[in-house]
């Protein structure tokens, strides 16, 4: 089936990423370890066999990591978090992609091989995702739009993830889970992180 995988980033800009970290280690240190990660990303993202969409949170890079050759180029639309996943998959599923995942920048024990698990779940379920130690989650997938998944969330709180497993239910959707890592969104995450590699 024709699969796309969403990879949602921030332009790599200093004292406009990675806040909550920034708060202990330092804005400079902050878009280091941001870099590193959106690097990590780019690395395990060319691993997968699916078209490859790069959504920017402000504006486009034409001469960065993300080689136009392997990546589609795309901006983020939308008030919040939600509607900005929401339109992206709309997007995607538009152009006449089967499987979609989407996933962020902020998570140094995702790999390639766990995508792959994501994609292959989506082979006998309607949705995946991948529950993050946060209560959030690094990684959703759908065979289809499900808008009402981005609706009425807290996003970037510890309920995130409870509520999307109860909207999924309560749609009859059934879901593949992937194993729970960690974003890092703090120096303690990004400690930890390096540890468990």
């Amino acid at each position: 089936m024709k699969s796309a995988l969403i990879i949602f980033v921030r332009n790599p800009e200093l004292g406009k990423v990675k806040t909550r970290l920034a708060a202990t280690a330092g804005d400079e240190q902050a878009l280091d370890i941001y870099c590193g990660l959106l690097n990590h990303t780019m690395l395990l993202a060319t691993e997968i066999a699916a078209d490859k969409f790069v959504y920017y949170y402000q504006q486009i890079k034409a001469d960065d990591i993300w080689n136009e050759d392997r990546f589609y180029k795309k901006i983020q639309t939308g008030e919040n978090l939600g509607d900005k996943m929401k339109a992206a998959f709309n997007e995607i599923f538009k152009l006449g992609y089967k499987r979609v995942i989407i996933i962020g920048s902020d998570c140094l024990q995702l790999n390639s091989t766990i995508i792959n698990a994501g994609f292959a779940l989506l082979d006998e379920h309607d949705t995946v995702i991948g529950p993050a130690t946060d209560g959030g989650y690094y990684l959703l997938g759908m065979k289809k739009s499900h808008g009402f998944l981005f609706d009425n969330k807290a996003w970037s709180t510890e309920s995130v993830y409870d509520e999307s497993i109860k909207d999924m239910q309560q749609h009859h959707l059934s879901t593949g889970l992937l194993p729970v890592l960690t974003d890092v969104d703090t120096e303690a995450d990004w400690i930890e992180s390096k540890k468990l590699l």
